[in-house]
């Protein structure tokens, strides 16, 4: 049987009915097969790990899992419907311990991700980061994102939504195919509000996605909403500026959506 790549499984390859991938972090990826091996979500399908002879999760920096048929569609509304399902049943998940460290230059893929979260919503955006190591942003476009991310944190209020275990990367993972339910393939786990989830994807819908701006009003219900895309566009803003793959062109679509958030404060 010859291996079939594929393009929404983060590199991965199928072989028959079981999809191999490549892990960046093993923590993280052996995290994930564990939790989506029990999960259990209302109008969702989960792709269940594979587990090896010996029982492990990653062999080698590669793991497996079971192929969902399925790929990323232009349906925002629904992967935000989607995301309010998955964390209802995550909510009750432990926050992992590699959510707790702090990121050490020189960082990993993953860490730069954890490095815009936190500056997302630490007092002084970056002061840890800069702190811990991080390189100047000698990009336009990126100090553009980082003045954009300074000017949005002094819009920022206290928020009383709890954190919880949440899928901090929905828009275009989530896999449909023709009346199946939904598929997920993986979780990417951070520990934020599930509000602020759905704001992500609104973000990324409305920066990239070509969704209408009626997105942004449509889940307006959900709670301190504003103060979540809020926190969600500075996330984005500072994974543009840190992020060694961004390139001018993601940033215009960016800055129009902090605009449309800031403007609607």
């Amino acid at each position: 049987m010859t291996p079939l790549p594929l393009n929404d499984w983060d590199g991965g390859w199928r072989c028959g009915d079981v999809v191999l991938s490549p892990v960046a972090d093993h923590a993280r990826a052996a995290w994930s097969a564990k939790v989506r091996e029990a999960l259990k979500v209302d109008g969702l399908r989960l792709a269940r790990p594979v587990r090896a002879t010996d029982g492990r999760y990653v062999v080698s920096g590669w793991r497996a899992d079971t192929f969902l048929e399925g790929a990323p569609e232009p349906r925002h509304d629904e992967v935000v419907s989607v995301s309010l399902r998955l964390h209802e049943a995550t909510a009750a998940l432990e926050r992992p311990r590699f959510l707790v460290q702090q990121p050490i230059a020189p960082w990993m893929d993953v860490d730069v991700f954890v490095a815009a979260d936190r500056a997302a919503w630490e007092p002084v955006p970056l002061r840890s980061l800069k702190a811990g190591g991080m390189q100047p942003v000698t990009s336009l476009d990126g100090q553009h994102s980082l003045k954009l991310l300074t000017q949005l944190s002094t819009l920022r209020k206290p928020i009383k939504t709890p954190p919880q275990l949440v899928h901090g990367d929905l828009f275009g993972t989530v896999l449909f195919s023709a009346a199946d339910t939904p598929g997920l393939t993986d979780l990417t786990p951070y520990w934020r509000p599930g509000p602020w989830a759905a704001g992500v994807i609104v973000v990324d819908a409305l920066s990239w996605g070509g969704a209408d701006e009626g997105l942004l009003e449509r889940w307006s219900d959900l709670p301190e909403w504003w103060q979540m895309v809020l926190r969600a566009v500075m996330f984005r803003l500072a994974v543009h500026a840190l992020h060694p793959r961004s390139t001018p062109e993601a940033f215009p679509g960016l800055a129009h959506t902090a605009d449309m958030v800031r403007l609607s404060l």
